[in-house]
């Protein structure tokens, strides 16, 4: 049993992904005068109030939307991306930027031999989701959640994910690299020791799959492809990175104001947030250029309703699969 939603409830819903036509947005958005300042050249201007700490900022969102009336499960990933049910026994799976655990209860419970690894760069937020986790009351889920932290904005993966050897060898021989360091294994659930060394080898070895949902966005364009790059290295050969994020001409990126521009389609929210919208090409050629190959990349264009406001908001987004060549 995986507690919760099982598959046969998933597989009763339906998803669609082509409420309308993206093109047609894109023309009726470009050609509506009130819109015209987000196509407009970006003229940058120094303002290192809001480009020196969006991590801290992130951290403060993470803060203040603790509660669990902000969590909300993103059930229709395992419809989106398959691989995660489909996959072999013991497969790891990084999730970039997990936040309160939205995406990993849902992976955890569609397939009851998946491994989870998740960061973020908030300790404020990893606790939460273990307690979200934990919440579940299906210790099978514990024992195959790892949360730790990292801020992939700023620093590379740990070692004991991938170590340097295995980066540089691409991981094709899958051999355990050896290590003189020796820990023992006492369930410490806070600590990654407690899960990064496994008898005489020094790391995991890379994963298998990486997720990377509404996370991108949150960084600076500039820094994207160094990111990118690092998802790469502790991929293995043949893994898939999942992509979702914010897709271009987006409601919400219609909503900003001039003033809340920061680059070409790229925003502060109020709170001090980052959101960038991607068009398709800019998609790819970010993750193309890391090396990885183009297997699905297409937007997602759903009308999504407020029931209590009664209205319908056009909502885009960008799927894509990626694949590290073998």
């Amino acid at each position: 049993m995986n507690g919760g939603i099982g598959l046969e409830e998933e597989k009763e819903a339906e998803y669609y992904s082509k409420d309308f036509e993206w093109e047609e947005l894109r023309s009726h958005v470009e050609n509506d005068p009130s819109f015209s300042h987000h196509l407009l050249p970006f003229q940058p201007q120094p303002q290192p109030q809001l480009l020196q700490s969006d991590s801290h900022a992130w951290k403060r969102f993470h803060i203040r939307h603790s509660s669990g009336k902000f969590f909300k499960e993103r059930r229709y990933l395992l419809k989106e991306f398959p691989e995660l049910v489909s996959c072999k026994e013991n497969s790891k799976v990084l999730e970039v930027g997990c936040g309160n655990g939205s995406t990993i209860l849902p992976i955890l419970r569609g397939n009851e031999n998946i491994i989870v690894y998740a960061c973020d760069c908030s300790s404020e937020i990893l606790e939460r989701a273990k307690e979200i986790v934990n919440d579940s009351n299906v210790v099978a889920l514990r024992n195959r959640f790892h949360p730790f932290y990292c801020d992939l904005s700023v620093t590379r993966f740990p070692s004991w994910l991938a170590c340097n050897q295995c980066r540089d060898l691409n991981l094709q021989t899958q051999q355990s690299c050896l290590s003189d360091v020796r820990i023992n294994n006492n369930n410490k659930a806070n600590s990654d020791d407690a899960y990064s060394l496994e008898g005489s080898g020094c790391c995991k070895g890379g994963v298998d799959f990486i997720t990377l949902i509404f996370t991108l966005s949150a960084i600076p364009l500039q820094e994207m492809p160094v990111s990118i790059k690092e998802c790469f290295s502790i991929l293995k050969p043949g893994g898939l990175l999942l992509f979702r994020d914010y897709g271009l001409y987006d409601m919400t990126m219609l909503r900003f104001e001039k003033s809340q521009r920061v680059g070409f389609r790229e925003y502060n929210r109020s709170d001090g947030t980052r959101s960038y919208f991607f068009s398709l090409d800019i998609v790819r050629d970010l993750f193309v250029g890391a090396g990885f190959t183009e297997v699905e990349l297409d937007y997602c264009c759903i009308n999504s309703v407020n029931r209590r406001k009664g209205k319908s908001m056009q909502r885009v987004w960008v799927h894509g699969k990626f694949q590290k060549p073998i």
